[in-house]
């Protein structure tokens, strides 16, 4: 089942100990807006998957973190998010990875989810197909004696 929160309320996500951040809702209009972020169009046509996720996930984070505990500068004086200080805190491959499993993944999990099953608009099987050839033709009852 789907569960809607319709309260749209920010969440906070913890990335590693001591390190949490607080997150916009991973909605339509966020996800259609950071495929169209500058950062994402300028990634040329011959980048690995790999580079356009990173790229995908900088602009992502750039829109959807609002606060954040636990960050500091090179002096460990604690820093407010900004843009280049987002994209810092993502060029760490555990937070990356935090990031991507506890944010952008449950949006993703649910997409894959509506492709993994025949389609069933009446029933367990009514999108599967036969796996059976037809019979040619009408089996024969039994006679009563």
């Amino acid at each position: 089942m789907l569960t809607l929160d319709l309260t749209n309320a920010p969440r906070w996500h913890d990335l590693a100990p001591g390190v949490r951040v607080q997150l916009r809702p991973l909605t339509t209009a966020l996800m259609v807006a950071t495929r169209s972020d500058p950062a994402v169009d300028a990634v040329p046509e011959e980048a690995s998957d790999e580079e356009r996720a990173v790229a995908f996930a900088k602009a992502l984070a750039r829109r959807a973190v609002l606060a954040w505990e636990g960050i500091g500068d090179a002096d460990g004086d604690p820093i407010d998010p900004s843009p280049e200080a987002i994209d810092a805190l993502l060029d760490f491959w555990p937070i990356f990875e935090a990031f991507q499993l506890t944010y952008v993944s449950t949006g993703l999990l649910l997409e894959q989810e509506k492709n993994a099953s025949a389609p069933s608009p009446n029933g367990p099987s009514a999108g599967a197909s036969d796996t059976a050839t037809p019979a040619r033709k009408p089996a024969r009852t039994a006679r009563r004696g």
